[in-house]
């Protein structure tokens, strides 16, 4: 397999996976590696926390084109950044991996799990966890919290960075010449960054 990972073999036999992706560069293996496992993942796009909007739709996009071009289905959730502000306020000078990414997380397994529930999947996953930029613990916590509210489905948290996961999602973000952002996608991770380049220039 090109992924060099053994097929993926999600929990209780399911073939039918709904996965949450954040972007195409943390995204591509885990579908790439879906699919060489005879699986029939359907990519669920909802990051309502990326600002600005063009932003957001340049992800989007270049994650529904490599989806395309595998022939998986693509679901574009609702953009609903003014929901998810009111979600993380109060939380505007948490770090990173702190308490805002908490509920940022939550945010979007809630989601994904509701469509999950209602369109008939046992298994939901999410890319988010393949990031070295993000706390694995700290995000799968919040995937297992969502998949509580329905008993007949499980959360899928599987350590997609190993047996060369990673690896291949870098390679392929290259072949595929990807748009790489340089931000976690919210408005208080850019501001940060910002702050961190202004540091830098003095």
């Amino acid at each position: 397999m090109k992924n060099n990972r053994d097929p993926l073999v999600p929990p209780n036999g399911a073939k039918r996976i709904l996965l949450h992706s954040c972007c195409a560069p943390c995204s591509c293996s885990i579908m790439e590696g879906m699919k060489e496992s005879c699986l029939a993942p359907t990519i669920f796009y909802y990051n309502p926390n990326i600002h600005p909007q063009e932003e957001y739709l340049i992800r989007k996009d270049e994650n529904k084109r490599f989806a395309e071009k595998l022939g998986l289905s693509f679901v574009d959730a609702d953009y609903s950044p003014e929901e998810w502000a009111v979600r993380t306020k109060g939380l505007e000078e948490e770090p990173e991996r702190g308490a805002r990414c908490s509920v940022c997380f939550l945010m979007r397994m809630e989601r994904t799990a509701l469509y999950a529930h209602e369109n008939d999947f046992s298994v939901f996953a999410t890319s988010l966890g393949i990031s070295r930029h993000k706390n694995q613990v700290q995000v799968y916590a919040q995937g297992h919290a969502a998949a509580l509210a329905y008993p007949d489905l499980v959360f899928w948290d599987y350590n997609w960075r190993c047996k060369g996961g990673a690896a291949r999602g870098e390679a392929l973000a290259k072949q595929e010449a990807f748009y790489r952002q340089n931000y976690c996608g919210c408005v208080y991770s850019l501001r940060d960054r910002q702050k961190r380049q202004e540091v830098k220039k003095k």
